[in-house]
């Protein structure tokens, strides 16, 4: 099989659950390390399928690399590659395939309540989950791009997810270690104390609930992954 391209915007947003996933079901992949400087390829052929994680920038900032991710984007879909997108990897997503990205009506930080769509391809996704706690740290969210079913929602946030044959793009984290969640909270208590509001937890909080949460959310993340691989060519 061929690997899959793993693409890396910011040093503590890497693959997290998803690599352990891939590396317990004896999947290759190999990182695309972006905040390095290593080039976006000009073709997604060499590889099984395009996995984009998530960061700190916007996909409107003016950054030489997003323009080339835009369009392997669109030459993956085109070409039948499965595409998986994790919040800022959700945002190339639909606004590569035409879609727009704008400011949320207000941040989201921490643990959230997510509501799967009652719809068949949410089905297909999801089986029979209908409601999960997820992981959430974004300021902007997605339109659907023509084509695409929203496959779930938050009470903060509607689209928190899309799907479009094999590919999915998400707006919330599925991907979370207990590691990387650390990380974040460390490094992100500044933004948490200039951003109060009704979706954002102080760190304390978001720590205290990580061992009731995150076993639940990689029972979801699991589901998720291994319905998106049944998409890849090989």
């Amino acid at each position: 099989m061929k690997p899959l391209a793993i693409f890396r915007y910011s040093p503590t947003e890497g693959p997290g659950y998803f690599a352990e996933c891939m590396d317990a079901r004896g999947v290759p992949w190999r990182l695309v390390a972006v905040d390095r400087g290593d080039p976006i390829p000009e073709s997604p052929e060499a590889c099984s399928g395009l996995v984009c994680m998530g960061g700190p920038m916007s996909v409107n900032h003016d950054l030489p690399w997003i323009a080339p991710m835009l369009s392997l984007i669109r030459k993956a879909v085109d070409a039948g590659i499965p595409v998986l997108g994790h919040c800022l990897g959700g945002q190339l997503m639909s606004k590569a395939l035409g879609g727009v990205v704008t400011r949320n009506p207000v941040k989201e930080i921490g643990w959230g309540r997510i509501t799967v769509d009652a719809n068949r391809v949410a089905r297909h996704w999801f089986g029979d989950v209908t409601a999960f706690e997820s992981f959430h740290w974004h300021g902007e969210t997605f339109s659907l791009p023509p084509g695409a079913t929203r496959i779930m929602s938050s009470g903060f946030c509607d689209n928190q997810g899309f799907a479009i044959g094999p590919h999915l793009g998400m707006q919330c984290h599925v991907e979370m270690t207990r590691a990387m969640i650390e990380t974040w909270c460390d490094d992100g208590e500044r933004e948490i104390a200039a951003s109060p509001g009704p979706a954002v937890q102080l760190t304390a909080e978001i720590r205290g609930r990580i061992p009731e949460n995150l076993a639940p959310l990689h029972r979801v993340a699991e589901g998720l992954y291994d319905r998106w691989l049944e998409g890849l060519k090989g």
